[in-house]
């Protein structure tokens, strides 16, 4: 496989029906969309593999989908806990004011005195919000709240300018 950075997009959670179907867990919005960005990097059990031709459907359970080669239940219950990835560069381009969390992993994060509180390590959602943690000398949480809390973010600098006291 190349060495482009990669996405992941869903998991494999079990078998659905005994056909081979497999239940997925998807990390994109809406659910469906994992389909659309085929072939997939199907990771389990310390091995990968490319897999394309993947059909599947949304349900009122989530999403599910044939992978050539699974053909029942047992096979497909196998596969529980294989990660599904994309490379990066798979995924439409972003619109104007929304990001990609794992575009924002790795930029800089400075407040608006200049202080340095670190590197975005991951990016998670709360329910009410998306939260950049942050790494430096310690863990920051800070809201992604932009004109509130996130002042500027600049993929070309690698930097997030945010109101965040280095206090806190």
């Amino acid at each position: 496989m190349n060495s482009e950075r990669r996405i992941l997009i869903a998991r494999v959670v079990g078998a659905f029906g005994v056909r081979g179907e497999l239940k997925l867990q998807s990390f994109t919005d809406p659910v469906s969309a994992a389909l659309k960005y085929q072939p997939w990097v199907l990771s389990h059990n310390g091995s990968e593999r490319e897999v394309s031709e993947v059909r599947g459907r949304a349900t009122a359970k989530g999403l599910t989908a044939f992978l050539p080669g699974i053909d029942d239940r047992d096979a497909a219950e196998a596969l529980t806990g294989a990660e599904i990835w994309i490379p990066r560069s798979r995924l439409p381009a972003p619109k104007p004011g929304e990001y990609y969390w794992v575009d924002l992993e790795g930029l800089k994060v400075r407040n608006l005195e200049g202080a340095e509180l670190g590197t975005v390590s991951h990016v998670f959602n709360t329910g009410a919000n998306d939260i950049l943690s942050v790494t430096g000398e310690r863990e920051r949480l800070i809201p992604f709240i932009e004109g509130q809390f996130v002042h500027n973010v600049d993929f070309d600098a690698g930097l997030i300018t945010v109101d965040w006291d280095a206090d806190f």
